[in-house]
């Protein structure tokens, strides 16, 4: 029985192990390459030592300034796009959690259904609705379509949230003379904030990263850091690979610090309502 349990064990330590090592090691492989002198960021065989530089950071600075400008692009959409997508969520969530019919059974599976659909089907009729609004290559445009994108997820996490909330407490404050609106911000947003924070950081680290609608609806005021990454990739002078480490460090670092300071709320924003009963 003993040897059992040990062998189980050594099972789970080393497929944690492997998950580990799938995970963090590309992100070393970007860090590290970052601090390597050009010639040794291709070495065979790699050299685990070496003496760090910041030359090619000094190089991105020098000579990729829009970059760090993409990169104030990228903070103004996530944020607008975190708020959007997080208010929306939370009121969705509370209407889904607290009322039931038919009509409301059958959008629930509309979202479902929306979710599903590659984004790139959706690039083309949005295109000319862009272009009729006013709003192409702008952060509200952008802000909007990875907000929606992420409604339809958000929306089922703050359900799975709001369900656990006890709807005395919905029935209290209707007692007291507190309308709907009232009722959702005052009661059950506090009280479904980690919620709140599990749809905030999907949003953060989907808006952070997003190429795609970046790449069709912006062309050079709202251009966000993943397109200048590509720009970097595509020098027509051959693509300097310490640079480009340099820059996707950058990118990475402060989503990478967020979701690590966050990911209990992450986690629970997966296993919402697993455990009701």
């Amino acid at each position: 029985m003993r040897k059992g349990r040990a062998l189980v064990g050594l099972l789970k330590g080393g497929a944690v192990a492997l998950i580990l090592v799938w995970s963090l090691a590309p992100i070393a492989l970007i860090l590290s390459s970052s601090l390597k002198p050009e010639r040794e960021i291709f070495a065979v065989p790699p050299r685990l030592t070496f003496t760090p530089t910041f030359q090619h950071y000094q190089a991105l600075w020098a000579r990729w300034p829009e970059f760090f400008h993409a990169l104030g692009n990228s903070l103004i959409v996530t944020a607008l796009a975190t708020v959007l997508a997080v208010a929306a969520s939370l009121c969705s969530g509370y209407a889904y959690s607290r009322f039931r019919g038919r009509w409301i059974d059958a959008s629930a599976l509309f979202l479902i259904a929306v979710r599903l659909i590659p984004p790139i089907v959706c690039t083309l009729p949005l295109f000319p609705a862009a272009n009729a609004l006013g709003l192409q290559d702008t952060h509200v445009w952008l802000a909007v379509l990875y907000a929606t994108f992420f409604v339809s997820l958000g929306t089922f996490v703050m359900r799975a949230f709001i369900d656990q909330i006890p709807r005395e407490l919905d029935e209290a404050a209707a007692v007291d003379g507190a309308g709907r609106l009232r009722t959702l911000f005052r009661v059950i947003a506090p009280l479904a904030a980690q919620g709140m924070l599990a749809v905030a950081v999907f949003v953060i680290v989907y808006a952070w990263n997003e190429f795609l609608f970046a790449f069709i609806f912006t062309s050079t005021r709202a251009r966000t850091a993943p397109l200048v990454l590509a720009e970097i990739v595509g020098n027509f002078d051959g693509v300097e690979w310490g640079v480009l480490f340099a820059a996707a460090s950058v990118q990475l670092a402060p989503v990478l610090v967020f979701v690590w300071l966050m990911q209990k709320h992450l986690v629970a924003g997966l296993t919402a309502g697993a455990t009701k009963g």
